[in-house]
């Protein structure tokens, strides 16, 4: 069954392997229906017959025929060519000893003869082929591979293999599967697509085994409902857990468009009390009219540890949350307004997110004149907690900003004012130090340039260009006591070089930092010749002109780490991309990130990672990872990453995987070995359990971009 999948697959090995021929060129004037016959010599019976000998060759309105003889039947309109004779239209080119062609019906008929496709990957052998405008393509006892001729690993070995014109799909008869020279299945009857349309029918499987599984085999069933609907029904038979069935149905309208996902496992062997498992997911997208749009992200499961134990196509065993968002949106070229209720399914023992039920954003942008702009940014929400002793808020926020922005081909200026105006209504705030009704005004000023110089220079002997970027912002932002906010949607910001100019410490409204600051930062490039950046250096820093008085936003220091950045293309194959935060204060190094790349070609590419953070949630972090593809032989590929902790002193991810990919058929194996992040009974997530897996997959997947995961070049130059 997995060489049949193989046959029915090909389209995408064609991309890579097979050139479609050069369009039919007649270079005639002929008419539908008429044909032109050119020999070296002839013999003409008037109404009767007409012989043709030496190089001959017979053009049509839509074919081309060349034989060393040819007969024409006057009073039959047949036509027989024989001796090395070739016949081509645009689906197919075919050799052969005979041909005949009957010109009242348009029918050919070959012996004996090799046959290529010119459109598809396909070429084969059969004793018969019958071409007709009505009755398409009918090859008796034939042969079929999508293989190169001179390799041909499989093949199709069939009593009549049947091409209707204005269907989509062929029809096999008393079908034989040959790898090399090997039968190894026999099928009555089956179809097959013959272009490019979706088709129902079987897609590849899916093997896999692993500690969490145990052996586990996917089989897709694809059902093209209609041209705009499709559903894939995927049963999933896993030896340590039972039969898991999967379904996937997508749609698409003029102005709609989504997916729903549902997965079930019932009674689940693997676990104490036999319980049954399911996932959801809908996503929808919409418009309504002109100016209105609707969005759904609805996702649920049935507990903590289900992507940990069985896998999913849309989240990882590293996430701690599930989106459920409902929202609709109406647009114009000044205002944008979205309500929206957003809620997570939590998972595990971690702190639970506030929900906005619902949540309403209202955005206006209008001309001033003269370069001016003003804009209002406003916000209502109302947020509760699964938790029923944590507090509940409704708050409202406005923003009303006038911005003067400027900007040519060497600077930047922006000034801007802004008044933001917070309201909050608490409640269930029982001995806790919050106030039930808070309003906090602030005001805030901006005031940002850059300039941008070039001069000549030179890049390792060869002529350049260097940059000099220097940009300086002045940032006030005033102060009011928020110590009696409950923080609904508000986390900490890191800085890297681009968040020292945010202007915020944090994500959400709960708290809005007291600013009196100046950031000052520089960038210089080098470009070469082809306006290709080689070199990026980028440094900044912001300087406290006062203490912070909000006490989540305090500090110790008068000044930020000093952020800097660095992509450095080191001639044509190896690339840098390093980023930190140091300290000027005790000059460590707070938080750094290091690639390296090496890249030979287009598979060939080997990449070095560290990362280092001196404190995430009391915790160092300090990680090494190695990302790597090469090709091994012809045809074969093979790709791995390692990731290993120098804290711990632990590998924590291995992978490694090898595939063959050829003209017809691709196959891949994978064995991998990673953290399980299974939940226990009180919702705390381990950190010293490994699972090991290993996969085959008869599929023309892409390898390399599964095997590095998380790769991206290490580098910003554009």
């Amino acid at each position: 069954m997995s060489l049949l999948l193989m046959s029915i697959g090909l389209a995408d090995a064609q991309e890579v392997c097979f050139v479609p021929l050069i369009g039919l060129n007649l270079e005639n004037s002929l008419l539908e229906g008429q044909i032109q016959v050119k020999s070296e010599d002839s013999e003409i019976s008037q109404d009767t017959f007409a012989r043709f000998k030496g190089r001959v060759e017979i053009d049509s309105f839509n074919a081309k025929i060349k034989a060393d003889e040819a007969l024409l039947n006057r009073q039959t309109q047949t036509l027989n060519a024989t001796g090395n004779v070739s016949f081509q239209d645009d689906n197919i080119t075919v050799y052969s000893q005979s041909v005949e062609l009957k010109r009242v019906s348009n029918e050919l008929l070959i012996e004996n003869s090799i046959y290529q496709l010119n459109k598809v990957q396909g070429h084969g052998k059969a004793e018969k082929i019958g071409l007709g405008e009505k009755a398409g393509i009918n090859l008796i006892e034939s042969s079929f591979t999508s293989c190169p001729v001179d390799n041909e690993v499989w093949r199709i070995q069939a009593s009549n293999i049947k091409i209707t014109p204005d269907q989509s799909r062929g029809v096999i008869k008393h079908a034989r599967f040959y790898i090399k020279d090997i039968p190894l299945l026999y099928l009555p009857y089956f179809s097959f697509p013959v272009n490019e349309q979706k088709q129902s029918g079987i897609l590849y499987p899916s093997i896999s085994n692993n500690s969490s599984t145990g052996m586990s085999v996917e089989q897709p069933i694809y059902w093209n409902i209609a041209p705009n609907y499709d559903l894939t029904f995927s049963p999933r038979l896993m030896t340590e857990r039972g039969l898991q069935l999967k379904t996937e149905f997508r749609y698409l309208t003029e102005n709609q468009s989504g997916q729903a996902n549902i997965e079930y496992l019932s009674n689940d062997r693997d676990l104490d009390d036999n319980a049954s498992r399911y996932f959801y997911r809908l996503v929808h997208s919409g418009q309504i009219g002109d100016n209105w749009r609707v969005n759904v992200d609805i996702n649920g499961l049935s507990d903590d540890n289900y992507i940990v134990d069985l896998g999913s196509d849309y989240y990882n065993r590293a996430d701690t949350h599930l989106y459920k968002t409902l929202g609709v949106s109406y647009f114009t070229q000044d205002l944008d307004v979205t309500a929206q209720f957003r809620d997570f399914e939590v998972l595990g023992d971690h702190p639970d997110s506030y929900r906005a039920l619902p949540e309403v954003r209202l955005n206006y942008l209008t001309p001033l004149g003269l370069g001016a702009e003003f804009a209002v940014n406003s916000e209502l929400a109302y947020f509760e907690s699964g938790e029923l002793n944590n507090p509940t808020a409704t708050r409202f926020h406005i923003a009303p900003t006038v911005r003067y922005p400027y900007r040519n081909e060497w600077s930047e200026f922006l000034a801007e004012a802004t008044v933001l105006h917070t309201q909050y209504i608490q409640e269930n705030i029982q001995n806790l130090a919050l106030k039930k009704n808070v309003t906090r005004t602030l005001s805030q000023a901006k005031i940002y340039g850059s300039l941008a110089f070039e001069r000549p220079a030179h890049w390792f002997g060869a002529q350049a260009t260097q940059t000099f970027e220097p940009k300086i912002q002045y940032l006030y932002t005033s102060f009011e006591d928020q110590s009696n906010i409950g923080l609904y949607d508000t986390t900490r910001l890191f800085n890297d070089f681009s968040g020292l100019f945010r202007g915020q410490e944090f994500t959400g409204l709960d708290r809005i930092s007291d600013n009196n600051q100046i950031t000052i930062g520089m960038t210089s490039r080098f470009i070469d010749k082809n306006n290709q950046e080689r070199f990026k250096l980028s440094l900044g820093q912001i300087f406290y002109l006062k203490d912070n008085q909000v006490v989540d936003a305090s500090k110790d220091d008068d000044r930020s780490a000093l952020a800097a950045e660095l992509d450095w293309k080191i001639g044509s194959k190896w690339y840098v991309n390093t980023q930190a935060q140091v300290s000027t204060i005790t000059d460590k190094i707070e938080r750094s990130s290091l690639s390296i790349e090496y890249q030979l070609g287009k598979n060939k590419v080997l990449q070095i990672n560290h990362r280092y953070v001196r404190d995430l949630s009391s915790e160092e972090i300090n990680q090494v990872g190695i990302t790597a593809s090469w090709p091994m032989a012809k045809n074969w590929q093979w790709v791995g990453r390692w990731y290993h902790d120098l804290e711990l002193n632990r590998t924590v991810e291995s992978y490694t995987g090898v595939q063959y990919e050829s003209c017809c058929w691709n196959i891949s194996f994978v064995a991998q070995r990673n953290l399980s992040n299974r939940f226990d009974v009180n919702g705390s997530q381990s950190t010293n359990e490994f699972e090991s897996s290993f996969r085959v997959y008869f599929t023309t997947r892409n390898l390399l971009r599964e095997g590095l995961f998380g790769y991206r070049r290490p580098y910003l130059l554009n």
